[in-house]
């Protein structure tokens, strides 16, 4: 949706809004900008957001409606998917006979008002409404689902049958048609429909003495989301083993499995892990959504020198890139994104995995399989006789998978692999712990990265600087001169500065669409270039912190530094750097 200036502005100047010189200082200061002239006027305060888009409407010949404070019954607001409000701005509030109201910050946008008509079979009447407005009602559909979700948790857990432990030789049949029961298939539908709508990445099924407590980690933190009945834990797991293709009569020893989930809306992956506890069974479910686009380097939050360093590590045709850092961290999610760039019509790139998380085409995955002899070695072993190029293995976990990754490289591939350690410099004395030699690793090495995931800040947040105390406090989990040194060189801190006082920093402003502030998640960086003065190091055994200070002297920013930029530019906040580094 679009107004010509010259309307606009005739009829703002018409309706007495402003007069023509703030009119006419506006549009050049859009002009020198390359800022909308509407943005320009409701930031500089001159008409307000609400006045404007009326304006706007009228011009248009849309009806204008203000949405900020109506609550929207639940069944007009599940006409129109939350995903698709969510991406298009765009809401249902009305509904009379076959006639469909629907709020929107883009009438014109004719493709998303069609695919309601055809989803709703009902005639489609586009408002034009304010961000705020949307904001509001979009804000609605997670009171909607979390009330729905209560409800249907509540009510099908009354309708759940204990089974009777007379007999042990019927539980497989008692277990199987619990598990096909209604009200168990509900509550586990409703839960995982739950979590993939909160975008969860993990579902906890914690059974205690007299309940089952249910939580979800979203942005890597666990949430609380529902207590149950104890009398739900036997149907949830019966059910979970039925869809994961698992023993059900089998409670004494872990179990693993996976299923997939579809709708119009989203396909997962869904892996299990089952593991008997005191009070019955804990399930772990992790959901990996099969239709995510590949991210980029920069999308995961690589710049700079480091993405630079990355890339020249890419190019070289062999050699070994390590990715480390604690399970959680997104290390996986790192390597796919390398293969993406990597993945050419000229490269033969084969994986072994544990899991496989996301599907790639034209690069051939390998599912490892403990029980039938499949490790990362013996699935290594044969990877180097299918002529790669490229090879990509899950994690270096044992002495064997290590030996192989370094001869594989030495013997002219390309080697991406992850591997458990803090820092970047901890993988050195990690691969020499792993009995692999100092001098094969300093000749294959070319690139180790280390991460953590942080949440970013979400777009309401708050401006603060630094105060003594905060300073001093912070002084002890890193060096305030240098980054304050890595701030000058980033031009975020002035060549002046002597202090992190003068430095505004950012902290999450919870708000009725994000309750905690922070939305998503981005990555926070080292990454040490295996220059030949690091060589030198490796084949002498020198310790981590040897080789850490040796990185920082050639310039390697640490994972806290890179932090701290992204906490100056508002991406995340310092408690969340902290969060993360602190071991």
């Amino acid at each position: 949706m679009r107004v010509e200036s010259q309307r606009l502005k005739a009829f703002i100047l018409d309706a007495g809004l402003i007069t023509k010189v703030q009119f006419e200082a506006a549009f050049k200061k859009a002009e020198k900008t390359k800022q909308k002239l509407e943005d320009v006027l409701v930031s500089d305060g001159l008409v307000s957001q609400e006045e404007l888009t009326k304006l706007e409407a009228y011009i248009l010949g849309i009806p204008f409606v203000n949405l900020e404070k109506e609550k929207i019954s639940s069944d007009v607001l599940k006409m129109i998917p939350e995903p698709i409000a969510r991406s298009h701005n765009i809401v249902a509030f009305k509904k009379e006979g076959q006639n469909l109201e629907v709020a929107m910050l883009d009438p014109e946008d004719l493709r998303t008002i069609e695919f309601i008509r055809k989803k709703t079979d009902l005639k489609i009447s586009p408002r034009l409404t304010t961000l705020d407005s949307i904001r509001n009602v979009l804000g609605q559909y997670q009171k909607t689902l979390e009330a729905e979700f209560g409800e249907i948790i509540r009510k099908e857990a009354r309708g759940i049958k204990s089974i009777k432990e007379e007999e042990f030789k019927d539980e497989r049949e008692d277990l199987k048609k619990m598990a096909e029961e209604l009200p168990v298939i509900r509550i586990v539908d409703t839960l995982l429909k739950h979590a993939i709508l909160q975008m969860s990445s993990d579902i906890h099924i914690e059974p205690i003495e007299k309940e089952v407590i249910v939580r979800y980690r979203i942005d890597g933190i666990l949430h609380d989301v529902m207590i149950l009945p104890k009398i739900t834990s036997s149907g949830i797991v019966a059910r979970i083993k039925v869809l994961s293709n698992l023993k059900l009569d089998e409670h004494r020893l872990p179990q693993d499995g996976r299923f997939k989930i579809e709708s119009g809306d989203y396909k997962y992956s869904i892996r299990v892990s089952i593991l008997p506890i005191f009070s019955g069974e804990k399930i772990v479910m992790r959901l990996l959504p099969e239709t995510t686009q590949a991210f980029t380097l920069e999308g995961l939050g690589l710049r700079g020198e480091s993405l630079e360093k990355v890339e020249h590590g890419l190019r070289r045709p062999v050699g070994m890139i390590l990715i480390t850092g604690p399970t959680g961290c997104g290390k996986t999610t790192t390597l796919y994104a390398m293969m993406e760039i990597l993945n050419t019509p000229g490269v033969n790139i084969s994986t072994v995995e544990d899991p496989i998380e996301y599907r790639m085409p034209r690069i051939n995955q390998t599912q490892v399989n403990a029980k039938i002899g499949l490790t990362f070695a013996s699935g290594l072993r044969s990877l180097v006789r299918q002529d790669p190029d490229i090879i990509m293995v899950g994690e270096i976990r044992d002495d064997e998978t290590a030996s192989l990754a370094i001869n594989a490289a030495l013997t002219g591939h390309l080697v991406l692999s992850t591997l458990h350690t803090t820092n970047a410099a901890g993988a050195i004395p990690r691969l020499v712990d792993m009995k692999a030699e100092p001098f094969l690793i300093s000749s294959t090495l070319s690139v180790i990265i280390a991460q953590r995931l942080v949440r970013r800040l979400y777009s309401e947040n708050e401006k603060y600087t630094l105060k003594d105390s905060e300073l001093k406090s912070l002084s002890k989990y890193c060096d305030l001169q240098n980054v304050l040194n890595v701030l000058k060189e980033e031009k975020i801190a002035k060549p002046g500065a002597t202090t992190l006082k003068s430095i505004p920093f950012y902290k999450p402003k919870p708000s009725k669409d994000c309750p905690e502030g922070y939305k998503g998640r981005i990555g926070i960086y080292e990454v040490l270039n295996v220059t030949e003065s690091i060589k030198e190091l490796i084949v002498k055994r020198a310790n981590t912190d040897q080789v850490q200070q040796q990185a920082q002297k050639e310039g390697m920013r640490t994972m806290i530094e890179d932090g701290f930029i992204k906490a100056a530019q508002g991406i995340t906040s310092i408690e969340e750097v902290l969060r993360v580094i602190i071991e």
